[in-house]
């Protein structure tokens, strides 16, 4: 059913707060036809620099991480998937009923035998790292088993890494996944609600610096220039103050960030990372209380499934907006 080809893979072959202020939701979307017959096949992409050819649609499918598990299931193929890994919090209210008998088969990556004794014929990644010998498997090795797998193009690294993603990136992957798993009508009226919520967006006010927390404590791990924390901060009005590193996220020193003094902290709140853990760090470390936004606790929180490239960005930046609204 699935050929793939890489340029290198060739050779390795052969040897809480957003449900609450949230205005704008990610609908799952019912296809008008059935998966199989709302495509035309063969559908031929290139992901990540691996050539990737669907010959029909997917009937049973493992996702690994919230942003493909979600954009699955907003396509309405939540009963294609056969098992769900890497969950980085609740589904949004918008998908609990399409997503109500998910088989999360693990917290975190599972192995490649827990995955293949749920008899896949495709795995939907979040990140290149899932695809490893540690992982769910190699993409070169799935293939050979008839097992096609695809990656978020948002997060792929080397050449093929969006420099810079945008929400136009965003919106292709969802469109391209239509394709794919046999849902391009569904992904067209996805993209087409997503573009009309992105353009009636109202950031928030120019000059409202912020800093992308994400994790770290002697370290910290912040949103950068060129990814998804970078265009959340932008549509919801933010400047970024570390906009010029060219990378999606990246680490920094302290230092950096007590010097710019940032206006806002964006908190990313994840089951294994939580926002009020991060908080409890900034309010109790001296180096760290001396910052505007932690002594006037001016804290964004977004969900992490909602601040990987996908369906939901637009959602949060709309949330970063109503919460930045409650600092005035």
């Amino acid at each position: 059913m699935f050929r793939i080809t890489a340029r290198a893979a060739a050779l390795a072959a052969g040897a809480l707060f957003l449900s609450g202020c949230a205005a704008t939701a990610t609908p799952a979307v019912s296809p008008t036809e059935t998966p199989a017959a709302s495509a035309n096949y063969p559908v031929t992409v290139d992901n990540c620099g691996t050539s990737l050819t669907v010959a029909a649609a997917p009937e049973r499918i493992v996702s690994i991480k919230s942003s493909a598990t979600e954009l699955l299931l907003a396509l309405g193929l939540g009963d294609r998937i056969v098992g769900s890994a890497f969950l980085d919090g609740p589904l949004p209210d918008s998908l609990a009923a399409e997503g109500a008998d998910l088989n999360v088969i693990s917290d975190f990556l599972p192995g490649r035998e827990a995955v293949l004794g749920l008899n896949p014929d495709f795995i939907y990644g979040g990140w290149e790292s899932n695809f490893t010998a540690d992982g769910v498997g190699e993409r070169a090795g799935l293939a050979e088993l008839g097992i096609g797998s695809y990656v978020s193009p948002a997060a792929c690294k080397g050449d093929a890494m969006p420099s810079p993603l945008t929400f136009e990136t965003v919106f292709t992957e969802i469109t391209e996944a239509g394709e794919l798993f046999g849902a391009a009508d569904a992904a067209a009226v996805l993209v087409s609600t997503l573009e009309t919520e992105l353009a009636a967006l109202e950031p928030a006010s120019a000059g409202t610096t912020a800093v992308w927390y994400s994790s770290g404590t002697t370290t910290p791990y912040v949103g950068a220039g060129i990814g998804s924390p970078a265009i959340i901060m932008e549509a919801a009005g933010l400047s970024n103050i570390f906009a010029d590193v060219a990378d999606t996220w990246t680490s920094v020193g302290w230092e950096s960030i007590i010097e710019a003094n940032p206006s806002v902290i964006v908190l990313v709140d994840a089951t294994w990372n939580t926002a009020a853990a991060k908080i409890a760090h900034l309010e109790s470390d001296p180096a760290t209380q001396v910052l505007d936004a932690v002594k006037n606790q001016r804290y964004v929180i977004l969900p992490f499934a909602a601040t990987e490239a996908g369906p939901r960005n637009v959602e949060a930046a709309s949330s970063a907006i109503a919460q930045l609204s409650s600092f005035e």
